[in-house]
């Protein structure tokens, strides 16, 4: 009888050290009641509770990084886009997280959501692909003023991915496409003015010089010669044959 006595002694002394003794860690802080009435924070390490009396809540710290499910919004040039982003925020207040907010983690994470859809519905489509940074500033500024009442800091938002419907897809395709051909015809077009400008250029030294045009013919014949042909036809300059023909015929002069 007096075993079971002890048995139940041992019990008993183990479930109110297990009560009373609780483990904070670094990274944690503990929120400590009393009979319903907030005490205070404890921790780091050992913290010792009057049992059955004082109850506990643990706060982690650390940054919390959560993924904002995917929203479909509409754009201020009405286009319908799927949006997902990424939130990275921590505690800075755990009394405030405690007492103020039944479960700060959902309530960061349906803000986010809720303020995701409204930017996007405020910024064009345009804006939403090229200045992505500036959506994400807006964003953490909004949720940030929203959870900062909660003991909550949003240190950065992050938009990952922006689905476009398969309509939107091949019109920006399109576009696309077409802007490289216009860029494509605006290089030929300038590289046509710039070769008939030296075109011109060169036309007007080889007119002030009648021996550069004669020498430039030969050149010419000489790229000619060059060609497996088995007959060349090419016509002869009349100043090439004019002091022939004054030699050949003396009494004309």
């Amino acid at each position: 009888m007096s075993s079971l006595i002890y048995i139940i002694i041992a019990v008993a002394v183990i479930i109110l050290l297990a009560n009373a003794i609780k483990i904070v860690q670094e990274y944690e802080r503990g929120g400590v009641f009393r009979l319903g009435r907030w005490v205070g924070l404890r921790g780091p390490g050992l913290v010792f509770l009057i049992p059955f009396v004082e109850r506990m809540r643990k706060i982690d710290l650390r940054v919390i990084t959560m993924d904002v499910p995917q929203q479909e919004c509409m754009t201020m040039d009405n286009v319908t886009v799927t949006v997902d982003a990424v939130i990275y925020f921590r505690v800075v207040a755990a009394e405030d997280s405690i007492l103020k907010v039944l479960d700060y983690i959902k309530a960061t994470s349906l803000l986010a959501q809720t303020t995701l859809r409204n930017i996007v519905g405020q910024s064009e489509l345009d804006e939403l692909l090229a200045h992505r940074d500036r959506l994400n500033e807006k964003i953490q500024i909004v949720v940030d003023e929203g959870t900062n009442p909660w003991g909550i800091k949003v240190s950065m938002v992050e938009v990952k991915d922006v689905e476009l419907p398969d309509t939107m897809k091949r019109a920006m395709a399109a576009q696309a496409e077409a802007e490289r051909e216009r860029r494509a015809k605006v290089v030929h077009a300038e590289g046509e003015y710039q070769a008939a400008e030296k075109l011109t250029e060169a036309a007007r030294i080889i007119s002030a010089q009648p021996a550069a045009l004669q020498l430039r013919y030969l050149q010419a014949l000489t790229g000619i010669a060059t060609e497996k042909t088995n007959t060349i036809i090419f016509p002869l300059p009349i100043d090439m044959v004019t002091p022939f023909l004054s030699r050949a015929n003396p009494d004309k002069k």
